[in-house]
């Protein structure tokens, strides 16, 4: 492993993905997302809904999202109709009134936690209140052990199209080093399923540098992965939050940061992660984005990210949710009984807020259009009348100089090294009174 302790795996966040940072969004711009809430949409801005599912099986050592390990049947029920009613009240909202649904996201926690009768009965009536059936993309995130062939068929009837299984590692050791609540032989087994279900999109999420994780076993994840041949592939590179489980033992220890011997560093995690992307491509796959490859790029799309990284509206619901609505970025409350207590009050349960002028939205789109590893000056000087080239060239004439990035007619482009550590390097775009402060 790399001897360079200045990028040891520290404590807080690594992974850039919304701007300005949440810790700028505040309880005092709440009236702005009432206001965005009451005013008619934007013409041709499409819509998308999260759906927050925060339950587990175990919480994973590495996980920094409001997740529960505790609640029992009663529970999940009222967070269901909860969050049924919440969907509901955004329904009455004058921003949605009757615009369809381009995506739907279903993500964790857990939402394959829950049963097959709870998955119809909670699709049911959320359809009945916005139907989903002509979206572009229903995502629904996975854990490969609560995965049972009738719940797989159920989800394909209800219309999923795109399966995320997060698998992160094959190997039995390491998943129970770092809390994961599924083990090996259950990845292929519910892979078989659902690959004889037919969903359009099957993805596999891997991350690079858990604990335990060494180039052996890196290069047996990535052989195991092309040999199940999933249409897509997610790469996270490990990352340790102020709230995970780690981080909070390193605190009790009065450590900020991780022996590499226990979690790589990350240029040892960034060199696995090219690794990976090189075996991909002789595999046949294309790098769509830092974290990502597709096996064709023609039909294997990734709405949700696309549209979330040009500026999409979406409704963030659940405990703890994060959405963005007519330029203002909002968060629901974090806890169990607040988010019940203002649900039960036929309150939206909004907790901060941000009102985002129009520069912040142009630097959030370009940060995280970045991430493609490609930035089209046309796009933004359509969208927002800006000539990135001019108003950033000493920011891209940076990155160029070092090696990271090659500017060409009309456009940037990352090189591997670039895109390799792109949420590294997006601080630099930062504006001044956000650099250097907590991100989350």
């Amino acid at each position: 492993m790399s001897d360079s302790s200045q990028e040891r795996t520290g404590l807080g966040n690594y992974f850039v993905a919304n701007y300005p940072p949440f810790s700028a969004w505040t309880a005092e711009h709440l009236p702005a997302a009432r206001q965005a809430l009451a005013t008619p949409p934007t013409p041709e801005t499409p819509l998308g809904l999260y759906l927050h599912i925060p339950f587990c099986r175990k919480r994973c050592r590495f996980c920094y999202f409001r997740v529960y390990t505790d609640k029992n049947a009663r529970d999940v029920e009222w967070y269901l109709s909860a969050l049924v009613r919440e969907v509901e009240l955004y329904r009455s909202q004058p921003i949605v009134s009757t615009r369809p649904l381009h995506f739907v996201y279903w993500g964790g926690g857990t939402p394959s936690y829950l049963s097959v009768g709870q998955l119809q009965r909670l699709f049911e009536k959320l359809q009945g209140l916005f139907s989903w059936r002509q979206a572009a993309e229903v995502t629904f995130e996975c854990e490969p052990g609560t995965l049972q062939q009738h719940k797989l068929e159920a989800l394909r009837q209800l219309g999923v199209t795109r399966l995320s299984l997060g698998v992160e590692n094959f190997d039995d050791k390491i998943l129970e080093a770092n809390g994961r609540a599924h083990l090996s032989a259950e990845i292929y087994r519910a892979y078989g399923w659902a690959r004889t279900l037919n969903f359009p999109q099957i993805n596999i999420d891997l991350i690079a540098g858990m604990v335990g994780e060494t180039w052996a076993n890196w290069r047996e994840c990535v052989r195991k992965t092309i040999d199940l041949a999933p249409d897509s592939i997610t790469i996270y590179q490990m990352e340790l939050p102020y709230n995970t489980v780690i981080s909070k033992e390193l605190r009790v220890l009065g450590r900020d940061a991780v022996d590499p011997s226990e979690i790589a560093d990350w240029p040892t995690k960034r060199a696995w992660v090219d690794y990976a992307f090189d075996e991909f491509i002789k595999a046949g796959y294309a790098i769509s984005s830092a974290y990502t490859v597709v096996r064709d790029p023609q039909r294997t799309q990734f709405v949700y990210r696309d549209s979330l990284w040009r500026g999409a509206d979406m409704l963030g619901t659940g405990v703890a949710s994060f959405g963005h609505v007519g330029g203002v970025h909002v968060q629901n409350v974090d806890t169990w009984e607040r988010y019940l207590e203002m649900l039960g009050r036929d309150e939206l349960p909004l907790a901060r807020a941000l009102a985002v002028p129009r520069r912040q939205r142009l630097l959030r789109e370009m940060m995280l259009q970045l991430k493609t590893g490609r930035l089209q000056a046309d796009y933004f000087q359509r969208k927002f009348d800006t000539d990135i080239l001019r108003d950033f060239g000493e920011g891209f004439q940076a990155l160029q100089q070092q090696g990271f990035a090659a500017i060409g007619e009309g456009e940037v482009t990352l090189t591997r090294a670039g895109l390799l550590q792109v949420d590294r390097l997006l601080p630099m775009f930062f504006e001044p009174e956000y650099r250097g402060k907590r991100y989350t």
